[in-house]
């Protein structure tokens, strides 16, 4: 695919595009997989700061809702005057909670297998040429959407990963996703690394281990720092993470402190420090 896509500027920056598209349909199964085995207890169980659980599962059926148009419910959310993106997000994801606070279990995975067919639909036939969505914390507005579907699905994993753990149960380990879930949350490097400055063709290194990782070199460039670059030999930074470190990282399911303790770091300690502040959620 060409760097250059209808409606969107140059974002080759943001390096290769990712096709997420054929995940959508497993990522929903697997989903209603977990969420038909929960006792009543786990639905419960605190997901997420301030959200159950069931809550949690409310705040999916929101996400589908968006991508189709919020089509059911009644449920047009509006910015406020000079409300920010993050605020309102923020906003819009307590007020569909809110609203669906008295559903029970079974009328949400009812209503999640009906929205989640809708939406798996609607990727599916997605033209990957064409522009998508802003997605804030790669910095692009509007983005290619390619990024837009990825970033799409890799929401939808995490929910399900924060449930899983809410419930006592590890990381799901299957290695497509988790593979395709790390590559798009390390575009956020360029964006991550925006403030930091270094002489042009400085490149850092990180590298996630196992199965599912893989290594991804962020050049500083004249007016921006790009993941399209050719990697170095000698980088002047590498930074090494352990998949579930990572993931939680992007997630700010760990601080970046913690993650720190973790990694193994080489060359500049500024610049690996500088990559750990790595955000993949509008947070």
């Amino acid at each position: 695919m060409s760097p250059q896509t209808n409606g969107v500027s140059d974002t080759s920056w943001l390096g290769a595009p990712i096709d997420a598209r054929p995940l959508f349909v497993p990522e929903s199964a697997s989903l209603l997989d977990l969420l038909r085995t929960l006792t009543a207890a786990e639905w419960n169980e605190t997901a997420v700061p301030g959200w159950s659980v069931q809550d949690l599962a409310a705040h999916i059926l929101g996400d589908y809702r968006g991508r189709l148009g919020w089509s059911t419910d009644g449920f047009r959310p509006a910015f406020a005057p000079g409300e920010t993106l993050e605020t309102f997000i923020h906003r819009v994801n307590q007020d569909w909670i809110d609203l669906h606070a008295g559903h029970s279990p079974v009328e949400l995975i009812d209503a999640l297998e009906l929205a989640g067919a809708q939406v798996n639909r609607q990727i599916e036939s997605a033209d990957l040429g064409t522009a998508g969505l802003g997605v804030s914390w790669a910095g692009a507005d509007p983005a290619p959407i390619w990024l837009d579907v990825a970033r799409e699905f890799t929401e939808y994993w995490t929910h399900r990963q924060q449930i899983r753990h809410a419930t006592g149960r590890r990381t799901d380990p299957e290695p497509r996703a988790l593979s395709t879930v790390l590559d798009v949350f390390m575009r956020a490097l360029p964006h991550t690394m925006r403030g930091t400055s270094a002489a042009v063709g400085t490149q850092v290194r990180v590298a996630i281990s196992g199965p599912a990782g893989g290594v991804w070199n962020v050049t500083a460039m004249k007016d921006r720092w790009s993941l399209a670059a050719a990697p170095n030999r000698q980088p002047t930074a590498s930074v090494t993470l352990d998949p579930e470190t990572a993931w939680r990282l992007c997630t700010r399911g760990i601080e970046p402190s913690t993650a720190l303790t973790r990694a193994q770091i080489r060359g500049d300690r500024r610049l690996a420090e500088a990559v750990c502040q790595i955000v993949s959620i509008v947070y």
